[in-house]
């Protein structure tokens, strides 16, 4: 008897549907065929385990599996479910006429019960595309799946509840999620907040500016000046993720396992802080089964890296091009897999080895050769991505002990959403542009063109501080999100003024 009951595996972010065939015969062998891997084909032993112990046996007779398309690896122990229903339907043991309409994956334990997979949204999402009526996931992954629309997710705990559903003994109840209310609900919540943070004016501005116009920003300062404190208070002033960019994310972290038990659509922008010890690999996806990285964890959010300098000097390079193209392309022999990576580089880092250069009260014990090779360290070409170099010198006392709190994040974000609203609808009609950092030179020209008066300003500018050719883009860029976050239409001189102040490295006064 010839039984079909389909699964899905995923592949990037998108899944792709698996059909199970299988085919019972006389004799007492199992053949299990369509390129799959070990943890695959370990699978019969905890299947013949769980339907013992539920009170089921797997039918003595010859089972041939395939698992097509043949040319796609079958990876991971997800496929315990959709192969234990086959072999029971082929054996006559469940009902078969309503298997067709349901996708299902789960991996079983020795018991019966089911364990939480990874990608169950993607998986979702290709079976509403193929027109299934339903999905049968471990109940850990209902949630996460019943984020899609227009189809029914039933998240079980035992095997058994299956094997009864198919044959008619037990009704399953689909798991429903109110999408846009819980979204659009936490959306708002965080816990740090810009109103705790004592002086440090400037650099507030600053993260201000890089969140408007979705610009690239380097903190340089002393040990203690609060570099990190304020970086990990830059998603509170970002504008909220819309409905796609949400559930893209979501995509990604349900791929990497990274979504938490029962989790819905991810409602806030990503903050990934990797240590300065990662790996390539680690920082860019890949691997021997291809996962995504660092770098695509932090899509649509922040890739926060502390301590600049102390990354391995390979792991920075491999950041170049995500940085230009916003995805990653991890080739392997059989295939490539493709990761978006639109995110926003926030580094931080010491001045020197010491970490006192330029410091107002303590002084730096590094020669100028030491922190000229200190901050070689970060190559040319990605200090060329970063579009805001800003200086944190340590609050004052005064400063510190001031009980008032400061300006909130909320407000900050309101400026935010309305500079951004200004981009979209200036950008509408270029696929791919969505914020003033990703404009190209023609568009530079276009919507960044100072007048005289600040052609000259920038002209000044770059002669007497010493300004490499390079920052000429970047604060045309920077100058264009100031003028949108006063609603001017037009570049002034003050715009660049402000812009020209934020490119600290560049001068070359700056090592000595």
């Amino acid at each position: 008897m010839l039984i079909k009951v389909f699964g899905a595996a995923v592949q990037g972010i998108d899944a792709t549907l698996i059909t199970i065939e299988v085919n019972s015969s006389r004799g007492c062998m199992l053949y299990l065929v369509g390129l799959p891997d070990s943890a695959v084909k370990e699978s019969h032993q905890r299947i013949i385990s769980a339907l013992q112990v539920n009170g089921y046996r797997i039918p003595t007779s010859n089972i041939v599996i395939n698992m097509a398309p043949a040319d796609i690896r079958k990876e991971g122990s997800a496929y315990d479910l959709p192969l234990a229903i086959g072999m029971l339907a082929a054996g006559e043991v469940i009902q078969s006429e309503k298997l067709n309409r349901y996708l299902m994956m789960g991996e079983l334990s020795l018991d019966g019960s089911l364990q939480p997979i990874k990608g169950a949204l993607p998986i979702a999402i290709k079976a509403r595309e193929l027109g299934f009526e339903g999905i049968i996931v471990p109940c850990q992954n209902a949630r996460e799946a019943a984020v899609v629309n227009n189809i029914k997710v039933y998240g079980v705990e035992n095997i058994k509840e299956v094997i009864e559903f198919f044959n008619g003994k037990q009704e399953l109840i689909p798991t429903i999620v109110n999408t846009r209310e819980e979204f659009y609900a936490r959306q708002s919540s965080f816990d740090l907040d810009f109103s705790d943070v004592k002086g440090q004016e400037n650099v507030k501005r600053a993260l201000e500016v890089a969140s408007a116009g979705g610009h690239n920003i380097i903190l340089i300062g002393a040990p203690g000046s609060g570099k990190s404190m304020l970086a990990k208070r830059l998603p509170s002033i970002l504008p909220p993720l819309s409905l796609g960019e949400s559930l893209e994310t979501t995509k990604i972290h349900s791929v990497a396992g990274k979504l938490q038990e029962n989790a819905g659509l991810i409602s806030k922008r990503p903050f990934r802080d990797p240590h300065h010890t990662i790996s390539t690999v680690a920082m860019t996806g890949g691997g021997s089964y291809p996962q995504p990285g660092e770098i695509s964890l932090a899509h649509n959010g922040i890739l926060f890296l502390d301590e600049l300098p102390e990354f391995n000097r390979s792991v920075l390079e491999v950041l170049r091009q995500p940085l230009e193209d916003r995805k990653i392309t991890i080739s392997r022999v059989k295939s490539n897999v493709e990761y978006p990576a639109s995110f926003m580089l926030v580094a931080s880092m010491n001045p020197c080895p010491c970490g006192y250069y330029n410091h107002p009260t303590k002084a730096c014990v590094c020669s100028p050769g030491q922190v000229q090779k200190y901050l070689n360290r970060i190559s040319g070409p990605l200090l060329d991505r970063i579009d805001l170099q800003i200086e944190v010198v340590p609050v004052p006392f005064e400063k510190m002990s001031d009980a008032r709190p400061g300006e909130a994040s909320a407000v900050i974000r309101e400026r935010v959403i309305q500079a951004r609203q200004i981009q979209e609808n200036r950008y509408a009609d270029l696929p791919g542009i969505y914020c003033n950092a990703q404009m190209t030179s023609k568009l530079l020209a276009l919507y960044a063109r100072p007048d005289d008066k600040g052609l000259a300003l920038l002209k000044n500018a770059m002669n007497r501080l010493n300004l490499s050719a390079r920052a000429y883009d970047r604060i045309l860029k920077v100058a264009r999100t100031i003028a949108d976050l006063e609603n001017s239409e037009f570049i002034q001189s003050s715009h660049l003024a402000e812009a020209i102040g934020y490119r600290n490295l560049d001068r070359e006064d700056w090592a000595g």
